[in-house]
Formats: C-alpha cells, sequence, structure tokens
C-alpha cells in the first residue's frame, strides 16, 4: 500500500504547482464570495447517503496519509491537522468543499480530486475510516500562561456549539475541536475571525469578530488541552495504525 502512496503523491506533483499557483495569495485576502456555509446538495448530502466500505476507505486513506500521517495525527506544529477522532459529518462536509472550491486549501486541493481519491462513494468510505481512528493523546498544545482566562472565552463564546468539552455536534457539523493542534486551531480561528475562511459558519465569524491576538491565543490553547473520552484515545503517542503493517 505505502508503494501505491508514493506513486499516487509523484504523478500529483505536476496538479500540486499548478493548484499552488491558481490559489495564490487566497489565504491572505478577506473572502468576497462566501458561500452557503453549510447548503443542502452535491457531494456532501449524497456521501452523507452511501453506505461506506472500510476496505476502500483504508485503500483510500494512503492517499491524505502523506500529510496526515498513517494514523491521523497530523503534525503537532499544526502544518496539518489530526483527522481522526473527527465526526464524519464535518470529515465529508470539508472534504467536499475543498473539492468544489469552497474552502481554500492550495496543497490538499489536488489530493482530494476525484482522479486522485474517487467520487462521492469515496468520500463516504474514506471519511468512515478516519473516524475511527484514535486520536493523539499528546497533541501540540500552546504557551499555556492563559488557560485560566482561555476557560472563560471558551464558556461564554463556545459551549453552544462546540459542547462544554469541544466534543462538537456531528448532526449540526460543528467539529471536534478537544485535543486538535494548537497551532492549527490558532490560524484557523484567526482566518475565521478575519473573513478569510470562506466556508466558515457565519455564526461564529460573527461570534469572535471582537476577539484579540492574546484571546486567540488563551481560548485555543485552553480548548487544545481538553482530552477527548478516553475511548477515543490512543494508548499512547507510540501507537502505530495497525491497518498498514
Amino acid at each position: 500500500m505505502i508503494k501505491n502512496t508514493i506513486f499516487r503523491i509523484s504523478a500529483l506533483a505536476v496538479s500540486l504547482s499548478f493548484a499552488s499557483l491558481s490559489f495564490a495569495n487566497q489565504d491572505t485576502q478577506v473572502a468576497s464570495n462566501v458561500k452557503d456555509w453549510n447548503k443542502d446538495g452535491g457531494e456532501k448530502s449524497e456521501a452523507m447517503l452511501l453506505t461506506p466500505n472500510r476496505e476502500n476507505g483504508i485503500e483510500v486513506y494512503e492517499v491524505c496519509s502523506a500529510c496526515h500521517k498513517l494514523e491521523g495525527w497530523g503534525e503537532t506544529s499544526g502544518t496539518f491537522p489530526m483527522l481522526a477522532g473527527q465526526h464524519r459529518n464535518v470529515l465529508i462536509k470539508q472534504l467536499a468543499d475543498i473539492r468544489a472550491l469552497n474552502r481554500d486549501n492550495p496543497t490538499m486541493y489536488p489530493f482530494a480530486l476525484p482522479e486522485s481519491i474517487g467520487d462521492a462513494q469515496a468520500i463516504a468510505d474514506v471519511t468512515a475510516y478516519i473516524a475511527t481512528l484514535p486520536m493523539n493523546p499528546e497533541p501540540g498544545v500552546g504557551p499555556g500562561t492563559g488557560l485560566d482566562k482561555g476557560a472563560k472565552l471558551y464558556k461564554d463564546n463556545c459551549v453552544k456549539c462546540h459542547g462544554e468539552n469541544g466534543e462538537g455536534n456531528a448532526d449540526k457539523f460543528y467539529p471536534r475541536i478537544q485535543g486538535q493542534h494548537y497551532a492549527y486551531m490558532l490560524r484557523q480561528f484567526e482566518w475565521i475571525r478575519d473573513k478569510k475562511r470562506r466556508n466558515a459558519n457565519p455564526d461564529m465569524v460573527e461570534q469572535i469578530k471582537n476577539f484579540s491576538d492574546e484571546d486567540m491565543v488563551n481560548v485555543i490553547d485552553f480548548v487544545a488541552r481538553q482530552k477527548p473520552p478516553k475511548e477515543l484515545l490512543a494508548p499512547s503517542a507510540a501507537w502505530q495504525n495497525p491497518d498498514y503493517d
């Protein structure tokens, strides 16, 4: 399986170069064409109705593992997010949005295309697989200097959607943010606050528009340190995905 991954990545190199050019500077500009953040229809709705195939999900995930790692843990540096343990509905929406150019991600875009991973059935398969992967028990965290302030900011602004402990809400497409890498969440939070992420929930944009940079650091550091339920965690940070032995 790993050989297949290397071959696919090589074949995508040219596509990645062109995609990077076509998306140039989009992440530094204020989005002016925000679309309905969660409109029904398209591949999102189609994939949600399909019965996932685990074996195909494992094969499709080989492509994703080049960045998100075989365990689905991404990078503690925040370069790539942890996907493991995320709600399947959230994974489907974000993948479908990237494919439909509703979310700007020039690095991921070529790897997410149908010619790279397959059709809506592939989305159903790979997201179902990713959602079952255990999470990294030692995610990247922040400085730890404003956790009390972060806790209050979270309670006052985030609980309604993301839950008491950052568990999110699958039915409403609110992501699990507990235990996600601090640096990744901080970047996404800033883009959402500054209206640079086009598929952001407008309610969240409004809720956090007055957050200072210090507020962001404090609340995201607090969330990153919230522990998911034990059954969602790998036994240790040394865990390796047995599906790719």
